[in-house]
């Protein structure tokens, strides 16, 4: 290697460092990048990109979803359109529906967002960080406050989108070979759910429906142009795709401006039919779902799986249900509180008592004899349980009756009703009840066996927008450490400055 090619990285990375102390995120390092921002693309993403007809340094666009707890990533095909790239699973997101309103309100941010190198954060202590810019124009404008909103990793979230640090690690990734492709900014669109009739219909009794409308009006400018909607704010209001020969100002009149009449056209029939969409499910009786749950954000299925209740085989071995996780969970994540019932007196939502999560360190089924106290071993090391006041258990035991490991609880009067009218059979049908209870207690598919171990108590949440800091790779669940670079990065840094 040369002495061009070596110099070269340096230059980037000091490039790099200077964009970091830009984006003034005063949480993290502004020490160089740390070699994972560098991570290549793996040789999967890249076959991916070349199969969708896109190139690696072709331009991306982020949308997120709160309610699906979905990130995705569209990237520009060769025909200058976005195409959907690759749907992540979102990990944890704080707060409830609706936008980021002030400091504190742990709410992750709704809207339109434009994300620039400086606001690219390889040293976060969050693994790697993506800085949203909150707040954005349209913010301030509002009134709306606050920093420091992110996408990282740690899956742990106090007013951002958390997910694994693998995920973050690909994520960062592509925006980083966009920005060397030469895009000088990428968009991220935040959204409370995917803005669809059915969704509109069942979240009709929001306050923030007017704002979402207004979300809508720019998610229905990229689905029907799959181009990235230009973003203006006059009026306190967003402003999509309009040329205008005056200026914008986020809190005063709005200019006067055009708008391609394609997609004016375009976007006025997308939403017309919609609105008869949302009128008919309003007519069918849709029920709406409660505007304040308390639940404190969300977490990707694929995620809330890994909290399953263990269950004991018949041979009294604990086991879990096999789950294939898109990166690794900290000991330190939690998934989201039970959601409030409403009151039947009242018709309010009540205050529920909040559970206390425990994590058990254990053993993988591999590893079974020998016995530690740390958090090594598989990530089916942490085993998450729950008690919850109610009858008809918390969250978790929810989970588990949906995927079958877990029937409901009868309730005690018609349990003692069925038992005074039955009662106990004779040996042979206990033997057929016993042989019937061992083959419904057999492990599932992919089950894996572990050991119980002691438990420790979940480490109680800030409630502030700024993130605490994780402590090491031992708060990880066994068995899938943290990503490291792959390969020699040179030949990636070896053209800048050219």
């Amino acid at each position: 290697m040369n002495c061009r090619s070596l110099v070269r990285p340096l230059l980037a990375s000091a490039a790099l460092a200077a964009a970091l102390l830009l984006a003034g995120c005063e949480t993290d390092s502004p020490n160089a990048p740390t070699l994972r921002s560098l991570q290549p693309l793996s040789a999967q993403m890249v076959a991916d990109i070349e199969q969708k007809n896109m190139s690696k340094e072709s331009p991306i666009l982020v949308r997120l979803f709160k309610e699906e707890s979905e990130l995705e990533v569209w990237k520009e095909d060769r025909n200058g359109r976005f195409a959907l790239l690759k749907t992540y699973p979102i990990c944890r997101w704080s707060g409830e529906l609706g936008p980021k309103v002030k400091e504190g309100d742990r709410q992750a941010p709704e809207g339109f967002y434009t994300i620039t190198p400086s606001l690219m954060n390889p040293n976060s202590s969050y693994y790697l960080a993506i800085n949203m810019g909150f707040p954005n124009a349209y913010d301030r404008a509002n009134g709306r406050n606050g920093a420091f909103l992110m996408i990282h990793g740690d899956c742990s979230s106090r007013g951002c989108y958390a997910m694994t640090d693998e995920q973050i690690a690909e994520i960062y990734a592509l925006a980083r070979e966009s920005f060397f492709g030469g895009q000088r900014s990428f968009q991220i669109q935040a959204y409370p759910f995917r803005m669809t009739a059915l969704n509109m219909a069942k979240h009709r009794n929001s306050p923030h429906m007017d704002f979402w409308r207004m979300l809508k009006k720019g998610n229905d400018h990229f689905e029907v142009t799959r181009l990235e909607p230009k973003v203006d704010v006059c009026e306190k209001r967003y402003v999509f795709d309009a040329e205008t020969k005056g200026r914008f100002t986020p809190a005063g009149a709005c200019p006067a401006y055009q708008v391609n009449q394609d997609v004016v056209a375009a976007v006025a029939e997308k939403q017309q039919r919609d609105d008869r969409q949302v009128a008919e499910y309003v007519n069918r009786g849709t029920a709406t779902v409660p505007v304040v749950t308390r639940t404190d954000g969300g977490m990707h299925p694929t995620f809330l799986a890994a909290f399953q209740r263990p269950y004991t085989d018949a041979s009294g071995v604990i086991r879990s249900p096999g789950v294939s996780l898109p990166g690794t969970i900290p000991a330190h994540a939690s998934p989201p509180r039970e959601p409030d019932a409403p009151s039947a007196t009242t018709g309010s939502l009540a205050d529920t008592q909040v559970r206390t999560t425990r994590v058990a360190a254990a053993q993988p089924a591999a590893a079974q004899s020998s016995s530690s106290s740390s958090s090594g071993g598989s990530w089916f090391g942490g085993l998450f349980s729950s008690s919850g006041s109610s009858s008809s258990g918390g969250v978790m035991d929810r989970v588990s009756r949906a995927v079958g490991l877990k029937s409901d609880p009868e309730p005690e009067p018609a349990a003692a009703a069925k038992r005074k009218a039955n009662p106990a059979p004779k040996a042979a049908t206990q033997t057929a009840s016993a042989g019937k209870a061992k083959t419904e207690s057999e492990p599932k598919q992919n089950a894996g066996a572990i050991r119980p171990a002691a438990t420790r108590p979940a480490t109680q949440e800030a409630s502030a927008d700024t993130e605490r800091r994780p402590t090491n790779s031992a708060g990880l669940l066994n068995g899938a450490a943290p990503p490291v670079p792959a390969g020699s990065f040179d030949s990636r840094w070896g053209t800048f400055g050219q």
